[in-house]
């Protein structure tokens, strides 16, 4: 058996994940009680904004704010409804038969399973690694387990490795339509009861199956999706090590000082915020009890039957739409409709997945919205693989573009919002998603209106007064300590930087999808790139410019003219302009970060201490 080759990965592999979060019935009560204190407070400022402190002389400037006050509001409501309660899928036995997950099955064979490798322009000796973790899958009982290879690059190396290493390797023509054309080629030739669905640098766990098949002895259950995690994300150096290398020996005694007061500190890790354990853990868990956990690709396991029954639907949809809209003018309107539908169909292809950038979230639209079958979904909160994570500002920004291109593609060209089949509640757990897409819109409002107050002296409400701020901080309190209860277990303050740093990138991928433009699917790279890319946060970059050149501009008129100064204005919008400043520096800073340099550079020092090499 061939040596697997080393990447930078290769220091990580013993790494293992956190189990899932514990629930805590307590914790969750307190949740639940400040979430709808929250609801309520923000509802009361609200009214109060719209109805009793709109700045008349400028509506130009406070109607945009207090819209884009409500829109906020709007996400609040929607992430609570996510986030209200966790309802986990009890997990069941392996099943050892057939007949346990497949209606009228005969169990003279054996439940037969496919693992997917999609593989497109990836070193091959890196889908090795993930070929043979995946030959490591164990059962507690025989199984017809078959590993495939599709390689849409179509590479004889490739092609080499998966002979070598035993498994089946599928190729194709061309690569149209990305992954999901790649998914599709493989159904077509494959015949297993289930699938599942990793990418070429998903490793999965032994266990994978043994904890996941069980979920379908009910006979309703489509997939089953697990958490992703990236288990190669930067561990950081201590900041009395980073900060003694940046500024030398006085670096390094303020950098102890600062530690000694707060706490040990690390710096440079995972500035991309790769961690998945907020959306994985808390959003997707929350949704599995309302049967809207939504797939998400890699780590997903399919039943055959739900993928292939969904396409059928949706070939026979495509079909009536199409010969309705020929025959519909024609006078012998039924033989013209048998005749161009035995034409239509022919020319159709009947085959799962769309062609598009976010196969997986269609996927689980039609599945979900199934008048006939209701088809559930589960979520399975144990992760049973590892994978990479991008770890350079142009991967990373290239993986998020894409997200947000295809979600909003979905949400104009083809909105579930408003298909039959599923429940209100379903829905609104769809539309919390594409609400998250569209933030960008009001999150601009939120960062340009404390630029234009300190700049000018206007301001979007009638006065900053003490009817302002008892409106306004009972419900920031409340909202901040929802989160953080809401959350419980997980550290989201990156996070909800990262909401707004990400403006420009969503507003480019919104931008996209109304010109009508192709979400383009580029393959994340699994190779760091150590440049600096600092263009591509340009937007931020200016933001805080602009922020600190506002705050310097106010502070000096203050000074210069304290009589006509409005310390309410000042002070709300400083700290305004100064927290989307502060936000901005969490893409800067990983646009400046250059990993394996600093990580050898660390890792050294640690070896040579432990060595005795340094005192």
């Amino acid at each position: 058996m061939a040596n697997l080759k080393q990447f930078y990965f290769s220091d990580y592999e013993d790494r293992v994940p956190e189990p899932p979060l514990k629930y805590e019935p307590f914790i969750e009560f307190i949740w639940q009680v400040l979430a709808i204190c929250t609801i309520a407070l923000g509802a009361r400022y609200l009214l109060w904004r719209w109805f009793y402190s709109l700045n008349t002389d400028a509506l130009w400037f406070a109607i945009p704010v207090v819209i884009a006050e409500t829109c906020a509001f709007i996400g609040l409501l929607l992430f609570v409804h996510n986030l209200w309660s966790v309802n986990d899928t009890p997990q069941t036995k392996a099943p050892s038969k057939r007949s346990e997950v497949i209606n009228d099955a005969d169990d003279a064979s054996l439940i037969s399973v496919d693992i997917f490798l999609p593989t497109f322009n990836e070193d091959p000796e890196l889908t090795r690694y993930s070929i043979r973790d995946a030959k490591a899958v164990t059962y507690p009982c025989p199984i017809d387990l078959k590993i495939h290879v599709l390689d849409d690059g179509n590479r004889a190396e490739m092609k080499k490795i998966a002979s070598v290493e035993g498994v089946n390797y599928i190729t194709r023509p061309t690569n149209a339509g990305y992954k999901a054309g790649n998914l599709r080629n493989a159904i077509s030739q494959t015949h297993g009861d289930f699938m599942v669905i990793l990418d070429s640098d998903t490793r999965p766990f032994p266990t994978l199956l043994k904890n996941t098949l069980g979920y379908f002895r009910d006979p309703n259950v489509a997939w089953v999706q697990t958490p992703q995690w990236f288990y190669d994300t930067p561990v950081g150096q201590p900041l009395d090590w980073d900060w003694a290398q940046k500024y030398g020996p006085i670096g390094e005694m303020t950098a102890r000082v600062v530690q000694r007061i707060v706490g040990p500190i690390t710096v440079g890790r995972d500035p991309f915020v790769n961690d998945a354990k907020l959306f994985y853990d808390v959003i997707q868990r929350r949704r599995n009890g309302l049967n809207i956990s939504f797939c998400c690709g890699a780590g997903s396991i399919h039943r055959r039957e739900a993928v292939m029954e969904a396409a059928l639907k949706d070939f026979a949809k495509t079909i009536d739409g199409q010969t309705k809209g020929f025959s519909e003018f024609s006078a012998d309107q039924e033989n013209l409709e048998k005749a161009l539908r035995k034409e239509i169909s022919v020319k159709t292809e009947l085959m799962p997945y769309k062609f598009h950038v976010s196969e997986d979230i269609y996927t689980s639209i039609l599945l979900h919205s199934d008048t006939d079958r209701n088809w559930k979904s589960v979520f399975h909160p144990q992760v049973e693989s590892k994978m990479l994570s991008p770890l350079d500002i142009q991967s990373w920004a290239m993986q998020r573009f894409r997200y947000a291109g295809g979600s909003l593609d979905i949400l104009i060209r083809d909105c579930p919002l408003f298909r039959k089949g599923m429940s209100v509640r379903q829905r609104l757990m769809y539309a919390a998603t594409f609400w998250s897409y569209l933030a960008p819109l009001w999150n601009v409002i939120f960062i340009v209106a404390p630029l234009l107050a300190l700049f000018t002296g206007l301001t979007p409400i009638n006065a900053y007064s003490i009817d302002f701020f008892a409106h306004l901080l009972p419900f920031l309190i409340l909202h901040e300590l929802a989160a953080i209860f809401g959350t419980w277990g997980v550290d989201n303050r990156q996070g909800k930087m990262l909401n707004i740093a990400f403006f420009s990138f969503n507003l480019m991928a919104l931008w996209t999808v109304i010109r009508g433009k192709e979400i383009k699917f580029k393959v994340t790279p699994k190779e760091r790139n150590d440049q600096r890319h600092l263009p591509l946060v340009a937007p931020q970059i200016f933001v805080v410019a602009i922020s600190l050149m506002a705050i310097v501009f106010a502070l000096m008129n203050a000074w210069l003219d304290p009589q006509s100064a409005d310390l309410g204005l000042l002070a709300v919008n400083i700290f305004w302009a100064a927290l989307n400043a502060y936000s901005m520096t969490v893409l800067i800073n990983a646009a400046l970060w250059t990993p394996d340099k600093e990580k050898a550079q660390y890792i050294d020092v640690k070896n040579r201490i432990t060595n005795g090499e340094m005192v």
